[in-house]
C-alpha cells in the first residue's frame, strides 16, 4: 500500500502545483521568519491535502472490511486536514477566496476545534474501542481508567502542535513525519495490527510522494492541510498501539522544537525581552547560526531517524 500511495501522491502531485500556482494560492510569509525565507513568498501551500486526500481511498479500499476501528485514525487524518486546508486559504499572499467572503479561523477557535477533536478522538479510543491502556518498556502494561481520557486527548493536542510547528523548512515537518509514521508501522507489526499498520505504510508513501515536491527548493508547502492532518494522525496511532509513551522519542523533532518556543517565549517574558535562541523554532536558530536550509534539514531528519529506531527497539522491550 505504501507504494500505492506513492505512485498515487506522485502523479497527482504536479497538477495540484499546477493548478495551487495558477489560481495564485501562494503563502504569505510571516515577517517574524528569517529576512532570507521572504524570496518564498509565494510558493503555492495547502499541498498537505495531497496526502490525507490520497490516504483516504486507498485505506477505504484495503482496511474497511472487519476494521471499522481504522476509521479513527482516518477520520482525524482527514478532519485535521480540512481544518487546516481552511485556515491554509486564510493565510495566502493577498486576499484569499475565505477573506474575501469574510470567513476566516482565528487562533483561539482553531485551538478550540483543534481540543474537540482530540477529546472526541480520546472519548472514541477509551469507551467503543475501549482502548485505555499504556505499555512501558522493561516493565509492562498498565491499565488507566478514565484519566486515559484527558491524557489522550492531550497527546493529540500536543502532537498536532509539534509537527505545526516543526513544518518551517522545505522537507522538514514531511520528512520526519514519515520517519514517525514508519516507526509505529513496525510497532503495529509487531502487535500484530496489521491494519494499523498499513494505515502508517500508506501514510508514509503519500508522504513521501509530497516530499517529491516539497523537498528543497520546494514547488509546494505542506501547510497546516498537512501538519495538523499528520501529527493528529500520529498520535492516534501512538494510542491504538498502546505506544504512546515513547512518542516522545519517536517524535523527538517535534519535542525539541516545541520546546525552544516554549522555552524562547517564557525567558522573554521573565527577562523583559531577551532571548535563548536566536530565533525561535530551532530550526530558524541553527538558519542564523550558519547552517544553510538543506543542512538543517538533513540534520534534523538524522536525529528524526535516530529517534525512529531507539522508539521501535524500546517497543520491542515490553
Amino acid at each position: 500500500m505504501a507504494m500505492l500511495a506513492f505512485a498515487i501522491s506522485l502523479t497527482a502531485g504536479e497538477p495540484l502545483v499546477r493548478f495551487l500556482r495558477r489560481r495564485g494560492l501562494g503563502k504569505e510569509i510571516s515577517n517574524d521568519g528569517p529576512a532570507s525565507h521572504q524570496v518564498k513568498a509565494g510558493t503555492p501551500t495547502m499541498g498537505g491535502v495531497l496526502i490525507f486526500a490520497t490516504v483516504l481511498p486507498i485505506t477505504l479500499a484495503a482496511n474497511i472490511v472487519d476494521r471499522l476501528s481504522i476509521l479513527l485514525p482516518l477520520g482525524v487524518i482527514v478532519a485535521a486536514g480540512l481544518l487546516g486546508l481552511t485556515d491554509d486559504l486564510t493565510t495566502i499572499v493577498g486576499r484569499s477566496p475565505l477573506q474575501q467572503l469574510g470567513i476566516g479561523i482565528q487562533r483561539r477557535l482553531k485551538v478550540v476545534l483543534l481540543a474537540l477533536l482530540g477529546l472526541t478522538a480520546a472519548l472514541l479510543l477509551y469507551f467503543p474501542l475501549e482502548i485505555h491502556d499504556v505499555y512501558v518498556p522493561w516493565a509492562g502494561h498498565f491499565e488507566l481508567g478514565l484519566v486515559y481520557i484527558p491524557l489522550a486527548a492531550a497527546i493529540i493536542i500536543a502532537s498536532t502542535a509539534g509537527v505545526a510547528i516543526t513544518d518551517g523548512l522545505d522537507g522538514l515537518a514531511g520528512g520526519t513525519t514519515a520517519l514517525a509514521f514508519l516507526a509505529y508501522g513496525v510497532i503495529a507489526l509487531l502487535q500484530d495490527q496489521i491494519y494499523l499498520a498499513t494505515f502508517c505504510f500508506t501514510v508514509v508513501g503519500a508522504t513521501a510522494g509530497f516530499l517529491w515536491y516539497n523537498s528543497y527548493p520546494a514547488r509546494v508547502f505542506m501547510g497546516d492541510a498537512g501538519a495538523l492532518a499528520l501529527g493528529s494522525s500520529l498520535a492516534v496511532a501512538a494510542l491504538m498501539t498502546g505506544q504512546w509513551l515513547i512518542l516522545p522519542i519517536v517524535g523527538i523533532v517535534f519535542v525539541l522544537e516545541a520546546l525552544s518556543d516554549l522555552i524562547q517565549i517564557a525567558y522573554f517574558r521573565l527577562t523583559g525581552g531577551r532571548r535563548v535562541f536566536k530565533m525561535s523554532p530551532l530550526h530558524h536558530h541553527f538558519e542564523l547560526a550558519g547552517w544553510s536550509e538543506p543542512q538543517v534539514v538533513m540534520r534534523f531528519t538524522l536525529v528524526g531517524m535516530v529517534g525512529a529506531l531507539l522508539g521501535v527497539t524500546l517497543a520491542a522491550q515490553v
